[in-house]
């Protein structure tokens, strides 16, 4: 469970015990902005900031294991990547289960039964864990296509391409629908070396000055063909 930790005035640490990452969030700030954000990293020093969130967050990301992806969030007022993983499996028995850390638990709800009714995929009857890593909590729309992502390659028993990031939020009848900071977002991706980004169509209208593969799409069904790293057939 998420752990408030430790108050500082009006700003509060969050992180999830024994995790070494910690937020810090300014929940009052009488001069300023409440959107800032801080992240530090215990060690025996104690609390000690951390200069490249993106960096220190994907230190421990496996490569080529099914079900871990990368998404492009941000939080306060810089872009983070972070790595989502999902384990999808064969429900033994009664009610299948469903845990879920550092993102919306409604929200990976929302995909499972979309990926469900819109790509045929069983999840219904799946066991389904799905996890932010580095025990820092992320909830906003957009992490969605990467939840989409990382349960599907899990569900295929497939890796995804580990150059790979995505953001967007998907609604109900699986359209890929624009997110804020899309220019900050690819940023940091091109910044940590990734050549490839899935991203909202309707992002694309405007000139987006960057050396990724930027690839638009409008629906869920549009993602797979680009997902995965040997041949990226659809599925």
């Amino acid at each position: 469970e998420e752990d408030l930790n430790r108050h500082v005035g009006e700003r509060v640490y969050e992180g999830q015990r024994g995790q070494p990452y910690r937020v810090l969030r300014t929940v009052k700030n009488r001069f300023g902005s409440t959107d800032e954000i801080g992240v530090f990293q215990m060690n025996e020093r104690g609390m000690v900031g951390v200069t490249n969130p993106s960096r220190a967050l994907l230190s421990e990301r496996p490569l080529d294991v099914s079900g871990s992806v990368v998404a492009a969030a941000f939080e306060g007022t810089r872009p983070l990547l972070v790595e989502i993983q999902a384990l999808v499996t064969q429900a033994a028995g009664g009610t299948p289960r469903r845990t879920v850390q550092g993102v919306d638990g409604n929200r990976v709800a929302l995909m499972s039964a979309i990926l469900d009714k819109k790509a045929g995929l069983p999840l219904v009857s799946c066991d389904l864990f799905v996890n932010l890593t580095g025990g820092i909590r992320i909830c906003e729309p957009a992490l969605d296509l990467a939840i989409v992502a990382a349960m599907l390659s899990s569900f295929r028993d497939r890796p995804l391409d580990p150059d790979l990031v995505l953001f967007g939020e998907v609604g109900l009848a699986g359209e890929v629908r624009s997110v804020s900071h899309v220019a900050a977002r690819l940023r940091e991706a091109e910044e940590l070396g990734f050549q490839r980004c899935i991203v909202p169509q309707s992002t694309l209208g405007g000139a987006l000055s960057t050396r990724l593969q930027v690839i638009g799409v409008s629906h869920i069904s549009a993602v797979f063909p680009h997902l995965f790293a040997v041949d990226r057939k659809s599925v």
